[in-house]
C-alpha cells in the first residue's frame, strides 16, 4: 500500500475550492488503495515546500501531493506565487528523491474556475501512487 503525505495550502477565498480539492483526493487516495499517512496544513501555496521537504524526509511517505489554489489577484503577485511554489516543489523531489506532485491550481483563474477544478486533487493523488508503482 502506497504511503501518501498530503500538503493542503488553506488559503482560498471563497472556501470551497480547497475542502473539494481534499475530499477528492481523499477519495482517489482511498480508491487507489493508497492511505494519507499524514496531513499537513499550511496557509498558502507559497508555504507548501517546506511542508512537502518534511514530510518527504519521513520513512513511512512514499510519496507527496500538493493542493493548493492561487486565484487571480490584482497584480502579478499570483504569477510570483505560483512560480515559487513550483520550483520548490520541484526540488524537493529532486533532493528527497521522493515523488512530488503538483496540484495547485491557478495562476490566473477566477474562483469560479477553480470551484470547476477540484476534481484536480484527485489528479495529483493518482499521479503520486502513478510514480512509486512505476519508478524503481
Amino acid at each position: 500500500m502506497v504511503q501518501l503525505g498530503l500538503v493542503v495550502a488553506q488559503f482560498d477565498k471563497e472556501g470551497t475550492v480547497i475542502d473539494g480539492m481534499e475530499a477528492a483526493a481523499r477519495e482517489a487516495a482511498s480508491e487507489r488503495d493508497a492511505e494519507v499517512a499524514a496531513t499537513v496544513e499550511v496557509p498558502g501555496s507559497y508555504d507548501t515546500p517546506l511542508a512537502a521537504d518534511r514530510l518527504a524526509r519521513r520513512d513511512d511517505i512514499d510519496a507527496v501531493a500538493v493542493i493548493g489554489a492561487i486565484v487571480e489577484g490584482d497584480t502579478d503577485h499570483d504569477e510570483v506565487i505560483a512560480d515559487a511554489a513550483a520550483r520548490g516543489l520541484t526540488d524537493v523531489s529532486l533532493d528527497r528523491d521522493t515523488p512530488v506532485t503538483f496540484g495547485i491550481i491557478g495562476p490566473g483563474m477566477s474562483t469560479a474556475e477553480a470551484k470547476a477544478r477540484t476534481d484536480y486533487g484527485a489528479t495529483v493523488v493518482d499521479s503520486a501512487v502513478d510514480l512509486v508503482e512505476q519508478l524503481p
